[in-house]
């Protein structure tokens, strides 16, 4: 199966999805901080209110924020399907998702029902504009392309996670309500780490990894089945849960399945046709090895010990979310981003007469430079290193991991923030050009 041809001209503005790629590292930053102020006492479980915040943190504002700016990006190119308004339906999403991102992990943190029912609203709102502008753009949707069917059954992760996740929230801003948060809890975790965000990652690498990385392309069965067998995994283990405690080990195929694509994945960059190598292509080989080693730590989890007074199920999720899922959100983000910039460019460069002949839009490179990803990625990379050290040493390590992994996401954003001023600079050099060439 062919890479999905991509409808360019369609693209949104360039703000659409840079108002939640600029947000990205701003929660990292937070995440981070936060860590560094708790220190080791937040390793004791992840029922701790520090380790629910920060694993807010980056659930809704690192990678939701950044999911949700790749679904208003791809939409329009990769399903072929323009979203109407997309500048103003974006900023309100963005608005009430951002409104969201923060209160619900200031209300998990310090017990404020006040915080969780603002999240529950905000929330609510954002999830169901992107669930119902998104969702009808693929349903009517003619690509038949893996990816594009990858994404619509990742939207229904979605659409389970935010169910399940804000009845839990309204536990928690409604404490008279009774509800069972065992297992709810725990499918709600499984919505959100496969259906949604490892299904969603899955989906959007079929296309850029060979497009990106010149690779070969996927093979065909894997990207016929992979995104099924995982909804099918989650749909039974839903079923489950309220019947055995064993339910989890439903979810076998879907973690098994995952974890073929990440090897599928580091397979095909070993045989990319570009040799020379990046930050972008280390934070993908980074990320499907972390995507592996969580699907080992998960596994083993029946037999791992707890040590040193820190939770063993702390593991899976360092794997993932930091190992996994913010690696490949990081090489997506240092292609995607100088791609737009380049993109809109040379699109406003070709519309204007005055400019076709003699202007040219930056290299990808000119925009976001490969020295400062690399900065970016050895932070990255010492972070997890830390990280994997607390997990192991009682101490400090924590907090210095925290602080370690607050620079790296700050050092994101300045390299974002970079190409987003290269990008306004040649904006204003070409309304220059044109302006005098009028006045010729």
């Amino acid at each position: 199966m062919k890479v999905a041809a991509l409808s360019l001209e369609q693209a949104p503005p360039i703000s659409v999805p840079l108002r939640f790629f600029l947000s990205v590292p701003v929660f990292g930053v937070l995440a981070g901080g936060l860590l560094a102020w708790v220190g080791a006492d937040a390793l004791a479980s992840r029922w701790t209110p520090a380790m629910l915040a920060v694993a807010h943190l980056l659930g809704l504002g690192v990678l939701g924020m950044a999911m949700i700016g790749a679904l208003f990006q791809l939409l329009p190119v990769l399903a072929g399907v323009p979203v109407a308004r997309a500048r103003g339906l974006a900023g309100a999403v963005h608005v009430a998702w951002l409104i969201g991102a923060i209160a619900l992990p200031l209300g998990l943190w310090d017990g404020s029902a006040a915080w969780i029912r603002l999240a529950l609203v905000a929330l609510a709102l954002a999830g169901g504009g992107v669930l119902a502008v998104i969702g009808r753009g693929l349903w009517l949707a003619r690509s038949q392309h893996a990816s594009v069917r990858g994404l619509r059954l990742a939207l229904l992760g979605l659409a389970a996670t935010l169910a399940l996740g804000l009845v839990l929230a309204a536990g928690h801003g409604f404490r008279q309500l009774p509800l069972p948060r065992v297992p709810w809890t725990d499918v709600h975790v499984a919505f959100a780490w496969l259906g949604w965000v490892a299904s969603l990652i899955a989906a959007v690498a079929l296309q850029v990894v060979p497009m990106f990385q010149m690779t070969p392309e996927y093979p065909p069965a894997l990207q016929r089945w992979l995104a099924g067998v995982v909804l099918a995994a989650l749909a039974l283990a839903a079923a489950l849960a309220p019947l055995t405690t064993r339910w989890i080990w439903a979810l076998a195929p879907a973690v098994l399945a995952l974890s073929l694509f990440a090897a599928t994945t580091l397979r095909l960059l070993a045989r990319r046709r570009r040799k020379r190598g990046d930050a972008s292509l280390i934070f993908w080989r980074l990320g499907m090895a972390s995507g592996l080693a969580a699907a080992a730590a998960w596994l083993a989890l029946p037999w791992l010990p707890p040590a040193a007074g820190v939770d063993p199920a702390l593991w899976p999720g360092l794997l993932f979310f930091a190992g996994f899922s913010i690696s490949v959100l990081c090489a997506m983000l240092y292609k995607i981003v100088p791609f737009l910039v380049f993109l809109h460019l040379q699109q406003r460069i070709g519309a204007s007469p005055a400019l076709r002949q003699r202007e040219f839009p930056p290299s990808m490179n000119a925009v976001l430079s490969p020295a400062a990803a690399s900065a970016h990625l050895y932070l990255h990379a010492l972070a997890l290193a830390i990280f994997a050290i607390a997990l192991l040493v009682p101490g400090p390590w924590l907090r210095l991991a925290g602080l370690t992994w607050a620079t790296a996401f700050a050092t994101l954003g300045w390299n974002l923030g970079q190409a987003l001023r290269r990008y306004r600079a040649q904006q204003q050099r070409l309304d220059g050009l044109e302006a005098s060439s009028g006045d010729a």
